[in-house]
């Protein structure tokens, strides 16, 4: 059912010019220079130089009214994102879903490699059809983790050659002598057994070869001393084979990815300390000289005198005064882009002063996004933007500005210490530890408790997880 009805309602707007900005503030330096170049190629008006003091160019107050009712933008469409996610810079996204190009290195693919190697065997057109299945179903890290028994109906439905799965792993066989070593393998045991299979075949490798083929499950979860019992060897020649097993590619596949995505980080500030005094200024690729061009205004002035009533004649005022417009918009928007990452890092330099100075990890103060808001009064989803996508070069490196935002962690004192110094202290306290009797989470709780960092084992686990490093059991060695 159909009906006419009138009501009434609020909501938010978003002008073309905060949409401008909210785009260039969450995009970083590499990108704002390609952005900067696309809007000199589409919009005429715009130039690059200093501004030179002028005359504004008279507005139409009619047109101004028009055009910006007809680009009132949903606020809806813009902030609900990241206000959120991003609120303790986990799981922050930063903004829209749209592919951000990044400078790609182009490399030879490993399939490419595998083929011509391939190509050097001298197989008859079958094995050369079975070879190049077996390439095209190696997966990432380099395994075929495919069954032969598929493989095989994959060659006789696609191709319509009938084979069996003897046939298949004889041609297998060959390409598991490829290089990198270890390409090829169905599992694990088989990618190091290969890799082993290429070195000098001295007491340390049949060991370790004994190891793989007879005792893997004991070797993955480092029961040694059942190790030693079953072969009856030294400490020290098992830890030398252990040590040569450790050693070896457990994904030969890695070294041969098809493109390699770089993504260059360059600071978006240059932070100095100048005898104790903090000096902040923008990387100069933030700030470009650019203007509006004096004679697309000066053009705009003599249209807008003339005669009006000339419908060709007021499509170009109309076109021109767009131009110009959009022109003005940018500038402002870098403008005030430049304004809110100035006032965003000196709020941060202000909360982590110390560590500024030192480089100290242990001085940073647990902080996040909303105390920055705070400070300098500005929407979590603006800082957030910034946070998310900008560095700082210091004297001690360049960081992310995510870098500087952490939980806080109570301690005996009365005072939080941020999450970053606790995964500090607990990684000094896993790396002096006995690698025969390592730590389990308990004993590092109780250390860390000792130390005054009142924290709980379950938050032991997950900082120690997010360190990548495992447990107790896997961390023991002989």
């Amino acid at each position: 059912m159909q009906r006419l009805d009138l009501r009434q309602l609020l909501s938010q707007k978003l002008s073309p010019q905060q949409i401008q900005f909210i785009k260039l503030l969450q995009i970083p330096t590499a990108e704002l220079e390609m952005r900067i170049k696309e809007e000199l190629e589409i919009n005429p008006a715009l130039e690059e130089g200093r501004e030179e003091p002028a005359e504004e160019y008279n507005e139409s107050e009619e047109y101004e009214e028009d055009y910006a009712q007809d680009n009132e933008v949903d606020i809806n469409d813009y902030l609900n994102d990241d206000e959120i996610s991003g609120y303790k810079m986990q799981g922050d996204r930063g903004g829209d879903d749209e592919d951000k190009e990044m400078p790609i290195a182009m490399t030879s693919t490993l399939t490419d490699s595998l083929l011509d190697q391939l190509g050097f065997l001298d197989l008859d057109d079958k094995q050369y059809n079975i070879g190049m299945q077996l390439i095209g179903s190696i997966d990432h890290d380099g395994y075929i983790r495919r069954d032969l028994r598929s493989i095989a109906n994959d060659l006789a439905f696609s191709q319509n050659i009938e084979t069996t799965e003897e046939e298949i792993e004889q041609v297998l066989h060959l390409i598991q002598t490829f290089d990198p070593a270890g390409i090829g393998a169905r599992d694990l045991p088989e990618c190091l057994l290969l890799q082993l299979e290429r070195r000098e075949q001295d007491a340390t490798t049949i060991l370790a070869e004994r190891i793989i083929n007879q005792t893997f499950d004991e070797f993955t979860k480092k029961h040694y001393q059942k190790i030693l019992s079953k072969f009856n060897v030294t400490e020290d020649e098992l830890k030398k084979a252990v040590d040569t097993i450790t050693r070896l590619n457990p994904k030969p596949g890695g070294a041969g990815a098809s493109l390699t995505r770089v993504q260059y980080i360059i600071p978006d500030f240059i932070l100095a300390n100048n005898n104790g005094q903090l000096e902040l200024s923008l990387n100069s690729r933030n700030a470009p000289d650019l203007r509006i061009s004096r004679s697309y205004a000066d053009m705009f002035d003599a249209y807008d005198k003339s005669d009006k009533k000339d419908k060709k004649l007021k499509e170009t005022v109309t076109f021109v005064k767009q131009k110009l417009d959009a022109a003005k918009w940018f500038i402002d928007a870098i403008r005030q882009r430049q304004n809110t990452l100035l006032r965003t890092m000196e709020a941060i330099i202000k909360y982590q002063h110390d560590f500024f100075l030192e480089g100290d990890e242990s001085e940073l103060r647990p902080m996040i996004l909303k105390d920055i808001a705070e400070e300098i009064g500005m929407d979590i989803s603006t800082i957030s933007r910034v946070a998310n996508s900008k560095a700082v070069q210091t004297e001690f490196g360049i960081y992310p500005l995510k870098y500087f935002f952490s939980e806080g962690i109570a301690t005996d004192s009365g005072e939080d210490a941020s999450s970053r110094e606790v995964k500090h202290i607990l990684k000094e306290i896993i790396d002096g530890e006995n690698k025969r009797k390592p730590l389990s989470d308990e004993k590092i709780e109780k250390l860390l408790n000792d130390k005054g960092y009142n924290i709980a084992r379950r938050t032991v686990a997950k900082y120690r997880e997010q360190l990548n490093i495992p447990v107790a059991r896997l961390r023991k060695e002989l």
